[in-house]
């Protein structure tokens, strides 16, 4: 088992961990019980009720929180010609075909998201295996593949999220930074969740939003009370 450091230590013993938190107040003591020197991430994880072992309780999709997630996304676009001066006026930091693809092969991966034209798939799924294990294959489902490419690279480099409900059927996000204030990281979450709530399966029975916790990078959890937030997005 391993061992935590004196600052993580000191953090989690100002946490009740039996303990269910307004959301506020578990943004509030995440922030101030931050352990880390550098400007960690803030992230939050949701337990659904859901069976993702059925393809009809998948809960899959992307959102573009309130304020961000504080973090330069670096955006690769697959596309040709009209398609890929446009990647490039919207913003896109790479943008390119064949090239590009014979550029991945050899090793290169700088870059955080990828968005491609459906006429570039076919090339696109020659890098699959580099890709795919790595989440950085253009996806129809997030809508990563689109002609509209004006529009989505400028939604990815505001710092649209893209979750995904595991094997547990919970669901992983960053939502901000340490260095947010309380008001748009609170603002985030409940954006995040909201979006949640929409997604909700209609196969899914019993309770949906079962457990949230908050966590920076670096530092132990908080549990937050899902009946709280559930009050909050309703509103």
């Amino acid at each position: 088992m391993p061992k935590h450091g004196k600052q993580y230590r000191q953090a989690a013993e100002a946490i009740d961990r039996s303990r269910l938190y307004e959301l506020r107040e578990a943004v509030e003591l995440v922030i101030k019980n931050a352990c880390a020197k550098f400007d960690e991430g803030v992230d939050v994880a949701v337990r659904l009720g859901i069976d993702p072992r059925h393809a009809d309780q998948m809960v899959r999709s992307s959102v573009i929180l309130p304020h961000g997630i504080g973090k330069t996304v670096r955006v690769l676009v697959f596309a040709k010609g009209e398609k890929e001066a446009e990647a490039l006026a919207a913003g896109a930091d790479y943008a390119g075909s064949d090239e590009i693809v014979k550029k991945i092969q050899e090793g290169w991966l700088d870059f955080d998201k990828t968005i491609a034209t459906p006429d570039m798939m076919g090339e696109v799924g020659k890098i699959g295996r580099i890709l795919g294990p790595r989440n950085l294959m253009p996806n129809a489902k997030l809508g990563s593949v689109t002609f509209d490419i004006a529009r989505v690279v400028a939604e990815t480099k505001k710092g649209k999220v893209d979750f995904k409900a595991d094997k547990a059927g919970v669901v992983h996000a960053l939502i901000g930074k340490r260095s947010f204030s309380a008001d748009k990281l609170t603002e985030n979450i409940v954006g995040f969740i909201d979006k949640l709530v929409q997604l909700k399966p209609s196969t899914s029975k019993g309770i949906y939003l079962r457990a949230i916790s908050l966590s920076t990078t670096m530092g132990p959890g908080v549990k937050i009370d899902p009946t709280q937030v559930r009050t909050l997005v309703k509103s």
